[in-house]
């Protein structure tokens, strides 16, 4: 498979009460296409810093990431705002990343909006009409008509997510990266939300980056896992070596939590 995003040697520190702190330490990897990557540790591990370098929402002290062989740190403004079509993110707290104040249906049609030019093949029939759009957006992602004209206080915690994932989606992005997408929710919640982005991913094709610090979550979820501690990548594997007696001790810890 073609490699459709390439980490190499990504460095990002900050400074704490005058102190330099290694957030992400020589982190290289690569995602192919159509793949699911996780990245899985505990809280501090630096795997969210990670996934906020790959939106270009941060710069690395020093690193490279390509994006379909372009180098988005060295992208002018406009040029990384085009290329912003192809990496869309859902947000662990959706309440935070939705606009209070809009209509539901509003906030899944921003990304549609800021890239008028754009139609994904599932929206063919109805790109011309936004609240169509929004309606079959949200009909995907398993909410009704009905939940279009609410704000999101009006929903509950899943139903918010599921809106977030709707506009994650709006764009037919080839990444989306998944940062805690279910780590705020009820345990029964979170299981009809993975299962719902693993239909997507294999509906629409899409690369996923799914971050969690729940490794029975990223197991379900990806092809391959990479472990994170302290900024580094101690150990990384296929999904199904999980249970392997190569995996690394802190790996192995991660698992006798959820075993």
């Amino acid at each position: 498979m073609k490699d459709l995003l390439v980490a190499h040697r990504l460095f990002k520190s900050y400074n704490q009460s005058g102190n330099s702190v290694q957030a992400v330490k020589d982190v290289s990897f690569k995602i192919q296409k159509g793949q699911c990557l996780g990245v899985v540790g505990e809280s501090g591990s630096g795997k969210s810093t990670l996934g906020r370098l790959l939106l270009a929402l941060e710069q690395p002290d020093s690193g490279e990431v390509w994006l379909k062989d372009k180098e988005i740190f060295q992208l002018k403004e406009r040029e990384l705002r085009e290329a912003r079509r192809d990496f869309q993110v859902v947000f662990q707290n959706p309440t935070a990343s939705l606009n209070q104040r809009l209509p539901v249906w509003r906030s899944v049609m921003e990304p549609l909006n800021n890239f008028p030019e754009v139609c994904p093949p599932f929206l063919s029939d109805v790109r011309h009409s936004p609240r169509d759009t929004a309606a079959k957006l949200l009909e995907m992602v398993g909410l009704k008509a009905a939940h279009m004209d609410r704000c999101p206080h009006q929903l509950s915690g899943g139903q918010r997510q599921r809106v977030a994932i709707a506009r994650g989606i709006s764009l037919l992005p080839e990444l989306l990266v998944c940062d805690e997408p279910t780590s705020s929710l009820d345990v029964s919640v979170q299981a009809q939300i993975l299962d719902l982005l693993k239909r997507l991913q294999t509906e629409l094709g899409m690369s996923y980056l799914f971050i969690s610090h729940d490794i029975a979550a990223v197991g379900m979820m990806s092809d391959r896992i990479l472990v994170m501690k302290e900024g580094q990548i101690v150990d990384e594997f296929m999904s199904n070596q999980i249970m392997s007696k190569d995996r690394h001790e802190y790996t192995r810890q991660l698992v006798a939590v959820v075993s």
